[in-house]
């Protein structure tokens, strides 16, 4: 799934290009077919210089990506590359892949008025959708399903139906065809939000790897001394009891309730299902979640419930435990089973 946060650093860094007096693209893959390191609407840059950020392929193509971009940077114009990572007489590389790559080729420009209104929309923290004409063409940036800037009235109305009917569906970049023009259309989406309920010793790993799976942290604990930058350096801090937070600055979020003291995990667990949460998993038996749910006059058809939280890997130490939780986020947000990969003929499917 393309993500806010992915683009704004990757126009961050284009941008901090521009100020050495570097020009500089964006490189997006447009489509995927096969097994590939990344899928559809992943991004990255690169500059004239050579200096890059982001990732592709892991390494395996980007140095051949840098030569393309040089020639689209001094053209001025996008370009396609196509690549097939099962030819390793080509490239020598022993890809394990196997599959095709189609990457889009952006030279941006800071005067250029469609990238200028793209960049101040995912500046906002919302969702917004692209779609290009590729490798040249119509393009039109919407916020949400309303367009914004670019070839508004040019766009074809099949495009903008399909554009506008998935965007709150829509998990990964996509192609659309109409009358042999190809489009590429991205919804790029804030990072989820996750309000871990518990700053105990166990929390502490569950945040990191959050953090580094590509979600936003907030941990909330009354207890200053647990609740700090100091156990939680990539984390926002709520230091207030459950029950002192307004649940309507908290709607549409994702929730861990793991505080070990029952009272506050019921605060908690009232608090996030007044939220209109997208997920609640609780930590501990199911025996003392059924309990709770009774005690404060709910039941686990309440909301998207997830009791005992995590997949089943035999964790044990706290870090395991915080593979087992975040794995389970991760396959929730994907919408995949949380299943083995064994014996799968390919891997995004």
């Amino acid at each position: 799934m393309s993500r806010i946060d992915e683009a704004r650093n990757v126009f961050a860094h284009i941008e901090q290009a521009w100020s050495k007096g570097e020009r500089a693209a964006l490189l997006t893959i447009t489509q995927v077919q096969g097994s590939a390191y990344r899928l559809p609407g992943s991004k990255m840059m690169m500059s004239e210089k050579g200096n890059m950020f982001g990732t592709l392929s892991g390494g395996c193509l980007e140095s051949d990506l840098y030569g393309w971009a040089e020639k689209a940077i001094e053209e001025g114009e996008p370009r396609l590359v196509n690549y097939d990572l099962s030819e390793n007489e080509i490239w020598s590389l022993g890809i394990g892949c196997k599959g095709t790559m189609e990457v889009a080729i952006f030279p941006i420009h800071s005067e250029d008025p469609f990238w200028r209104s793209v960049r101040e929309a995912i500046a906002q923290d919302r969702a917004i959708s692209l779609a290009i004409e590729l490798p040249t063409g119509i393009r039109v940036v919407f916020d949400e399903k309303n367009p914004i800037a670019g070839d508004i009235d040019k766009l074809p109305e099949t495009v903008a139906r399909q554009l506008i009917n998935r965007v709150e569906s829509r998990t990964r970049a996509e192609i659309a065809i109409v009358d042999n023009r190809r489009f590429y259309i991205d919804t790029m989406r804030p990072n989820e939000h996750l309000i871990i309920c518990g700053a105990g010793h166990d929390a502490v790993p569950v945040a990191d790897l959050a953090v580094k799976c590509g979600f936003r942290v907030t941990v909330l604990d009354p207890r200053k001394e647990f609740n700090g930058a100091k156990r939680f350096p990539m984390a926002n801090h709520l230091v207030v009891e459950p029950d002192q937070v307004d649940p309507a600055q908290l709607e549409g979020n994702w929730w861990l309730i793991m505080n070990h003291l029952q009272m506050r995990d019921e605060a908690a667990l009232r608090l996030a299902l007044q939220a209109k949460p997208k997920f609640i998993g609780i930590l501990g038996p199911l025996a003392r979640t059924r309990e709770m749910f009774q005690n404060i006059g709910a039941d686990m058809n309440s909301a998207p419930i997830h009791a005992p939280v995590g997949l089943d890997v035999g964790a044990e130490t706290i870090e395991e435990v915080a593979v087992s939780i975040v794995s389970e986020l991760l396959a929730v947000r994907a919408a995949r089973p949380g299943q083995s990969l064994h014996g799968k003929e390919k891997i995004h499917v």
